[in-house]
């Protein structure tokens, strides 16, 4: 079974093409980040616009580089939700128009069910069940994964996600966007013991995360600082929010797979490509006796292949999951334990 597959939730357009028999074909991907950065966070009519010009010219590139015939795929998976409405119309736009071009059938696919079966891309995928830490700009969850379309959330954030928390902690620090990477490279040349951040909800009895506080803290050291803070300052807080951040993960990681008795724990979403949280992780692994998977680096970032893989994997449960039916709709909240494979 051959399947396209387009995101386009966000900032970042992306297609590609997945074979159930022949793996990963090609993808394409094409960043905004560039256009974003001058305005310090994602501008969401400036994404659509850009999503429109970007999606038919990496539609020929996956298909000149793989060599396949437009009419020769089965099946077109599309991001339906979650994301920025006016991204994902373009998207689910390309979607069922190729769709009713070529006469062939479209599925929509959650973006998060994207990034949390991504890994399955690796060299050495996990095996179900496992527990998946799903960590982006936009979301912190933990959830069982007993199959495709078989969540059970845990825990979930209560306010900013990790990846909102390093954003804004970067602009903060003048570190500009995207705050992720820039704020973790900075951490390398910190000091841990100079400041001591909160580490919010660590001890709570649940799996819930918080991390609006810990950005608060930020803001505060800041504000404390009665000269302009030097590139070594900025270092040593980069570091001890960096040090928070990656220790309330790793805790409610662990606490999740002894609640379930799982030793599978599987990391989707970009934070998920953040150094020190993937060294926290294998340290804990070798120490609790578990297993971490990771997604490949350029599989982090919301991207087509996920998609297609996603896409591909539901029409192998149930081929009529895909339909001729090509009035559309989105769905920009869309919670991922809502979806089955029904």
């Amino acid at each position: 079974m051959l399947v396209l597959g387009i995101e386009s939730s966000c900032d970042e357009t992306g297609l590609a093409l997945y074979d159930t028999e022949r793996g990963l074909l090609a993808h394409a991907l094409y960043s905004q980040v560039a256009m974003h950065a001058e305005y310090g966070g994602v501008v969401p009519e400036l994404a659509s616009r850009d999503h429109i010009r970007r999606a038919i010219p990496l539609l020929e590139q996956v298909f000149a580089e793989s060599g396949i015939a437009h009419d020769a795929i089965d099946a077109i998976a599309y991001t339906q939700g979650p994301g920025l409405a006016g991204a994902l119309l373009v998207g689910a736009s390309v979607a069922c128009g190729l769709g009713l071009a070529l006469d062939k059938p479209v599925l929509g696919i959650h973006h998060l069910e994207g990034h949390l079966l991504s890994p399955l891309l690796a060299s050495e995928p996990p095996e179900f069940p496992f527990i998946a830490l799903l960590v982006s700009g936009g979301h912190t969850q933990l959830m069982r994964v007993d199959g495709v379309g078989q969540y059970t959330m845990l825990g979930e954030t209560l306010d900013d996600a990790a990846g909102e928390a390093f954003d804004k902690s970067a602009k903060l620090l003048g570190l500009g966007y995207p705050g992720g990477p820039a704020i973790s490279r900075m951490a390398q040349f910190g000091d841990p013991t100079a400041y001591k951040l909160p580490r919010p909800m660590l001890h709570s009895k649940n799996l819930d995360f918080s991390f609006s506080g810990l950005k608060t803290a930020v803001l505060t050291v800041v504000k404390n600082q009665t000269t302009n803070i030097c590139e070594q300052d900025k270092a040593n807080i980069a570091r001890a929010f960096v040090d928070a951040i990656v220790e309330v993960l790793t805790a409610k990681c662990v606490t999740a797979l002894k609640h379930t008795g799982l030793k599978r724990l599987v990391i989707a979403g970009g934070v998920g490509a953040n150094q020190q949280l993937r060294e926290s992780l294998n340290a804990a692994a070798v120490k609790k006796h578990f297993k971490v998977f990771y997604p490949e680096l350029e599989f982090c970032t919301d991207n087509g292949a996920m998609i297609a893989f996603a896409g591909a994997m539901r029409l192998q449960i149930n081929p009529d999951a895909a339909k001729k039916d090509y009035a559309f709709n989105v769905k920009p909240r869309w919670p991922l334990d809502s979806i089955s494979t029904i």
